[in-house]
């Protein structure tokens, strides 16, 4: 794990403790603490299921709040961003270069 991993894991912790409990359902916040989990502790974003997963759910949901009216699009690609670079992606990539 890098330091821009842990980073942006806090940030994720921190929108939730922050945002979570006016803008996000009990069950919303569960999947993006879920994702950032799994992306966290993840390693091959290719190999790794749990990373693909978790990518796409924060996608639909944050698809969801934009559609939904609840969440400007700004907001929640910040969000998608946020917890996919608590991913693996930018480290494999480089390692397979």
């Amino acid at each position: 794990m890098t330091s821009e991993r842990a980073h942006a894991y806090r940030q994720v912790i921190n929108t939730l403790r922050d945002v979570g409990p006016t803008k996000l359902l009990a069950g919303e916040q569960e999947r993006i603490r879920y994702a950032a989990d799994n992306l966290i502790f993840g390693d091959d974003p290719r190999a790794d299921v749990a990373v693909q997963e978790a990518l796409a759910d924060i996608e639909r949901l944050c698809r969801a709040l934009v559609d939904s009216g609840r969440w400007e699009q700004a907001a929640a690609m910040r969000l998608a961003d946020c917890v996919a670079r608590c991913g693996p992606s930018h480290e494999a990539q480089l390692e397979a270069a």
